[in-house]
């Protein structure tokens, strides 16, 4: 089983839940820059949570099927179109051999997931499947794709070959019930991120702990994988000092000389010297993947201990969806 690419989109890249465990030597963990988003994908379509999956961005890719195969797309920023029709986000899609997947831009959000019913089946390279690009490692020859790519597909799972069946019977091509990632968990809406106060908060002035948790920000053009560079009031410490280089998390916000904070990615270096005021809770990562340049951003101090609650619930909400999905095949 295959997907060819026909165009590749502007970044269309395999990924999957990265490859922690490698920091130490310096290779980023990468994945899926909503990794949430990405096993949701993958369980809507029967395969195992890490499965990697096609991350597409701002511009998406034209592929044309080898094989039937089942599919989901998760993310925002892109509609669906299969032959020219439309079709829906967060539910399984059945396609048919020789159709054409196209994804036209919207106005909504930056990326978005395609999970295949099997995965995406690309060699491990230090135990992950996802590209990272910077270093040629991993994914499709460690590069996002190219007019002319085949990527091989896995062979479905029974749950999988069980729903497409039901749905050949039935006469439909996708399902009545979906499964949205922001719906699972305590959301909050608009341009909002919550966050909790990083290591080097009290480095900052008074002044600056205001500004950072009361007044918006903007995505500027300087925005990746790596990360986003925002701009808006400047952000300034007690006093001048060098920080000494320490440990970097996605989501951790750093604040270089200029005063204008930096949001990490999943792409971000494993070590950084920037003083680091805040780090966006878990359960809103995901949201960073949708900013576009341009786009407002304003952050909400929560605690470590809400940050926790938060990412349990949504754990406890995932794991709901995760049982009632195995009830649908018998």
């Amino acid at each position: 089983m295959s997907l060819t690419v026909l165009k590749p989109g502007l970044l269309t890249t395999v990924q999957d839940q990265g490859r922690p465990g490698w920091q130490r030597h310096g290779v980023v963990v990468g994945g899926a820059v909503d990794a949430f988003a990405a096993r949701v994908a993958n369980v809507v379509v029967g395969n195992a949570e890490s499965a990697a999956v096609l991350e597409m961005a701002l511009l998406g890719p034209e592929l044309r099927v080898g094989q039937d195969m089942l599919v989901a797309l998760c993310g925002a920023g892109f509609e669906l179109m299969i032959g020219g029709r439309a079709a829906p986000h967060d539910r399984p899609v059945l396609v048919a051999a020789g159709e054409t997947m196209a994804f036209a831009p919207t106005d909504r959000g930056a990326r978005a997931w395609l999970a295949v019913a099997g995965g995406i089946d690309v060699p491990l390279v230090l135990g992950s499947r996802s590209t990272y690009v910077r270093g040629r490692l991993g994914g499709f020859e460690g590069r996002p794709l190219i007019a002319g790519d085949k990527v091989s597909v896995g062979p479905p799972p029974e749950w999988a070959k069980g729903l497409a069946g039901q749905m050949k019977a039935r006469g439909r091509t996708t399902v009545p019930w979906s499964v949205r990632p922001e719906t699972l968990g305590r959301s909050v809406g608009g341009a909002t991120v919550r966050a909790i106060r990083g290591p080097e908060w009290s480095l900052f002035t008074e002044l600056s702990h205001r500004e950072f948790f009361g007044t918006d920000y903007a995505v500027t053009k300087d925005v990746d994988r790596m990360g986003m560079r925002l701009e808006g009031v400047p952000l300034a410490l007690r006093e001048p000092r060098e920080e000494i280089s320490s440990a970097v998390n996605v989501g951790v916000v750093q604040v270089p000389h200029s005063g204008q904070p930096i949001v990490l990615l999943v792409g971000r270096q494993t070590v950084g010297g920037y003083p680091r005021i805040a780090a966006v809770a878990t359960v809103d990562l995901g949201k960073l993947a949708q900013f576009k340049p341009g786009d407002p951003i304003r952050f909400q101090e929560i605690t470590v201990e809400q940050a926790h609650e938060l990412q349990l619930g949504r754990e406890r909400d995932f794991a709901r969806v995760i049982s009632g999905l195995s009830r649908l095949v018998a």
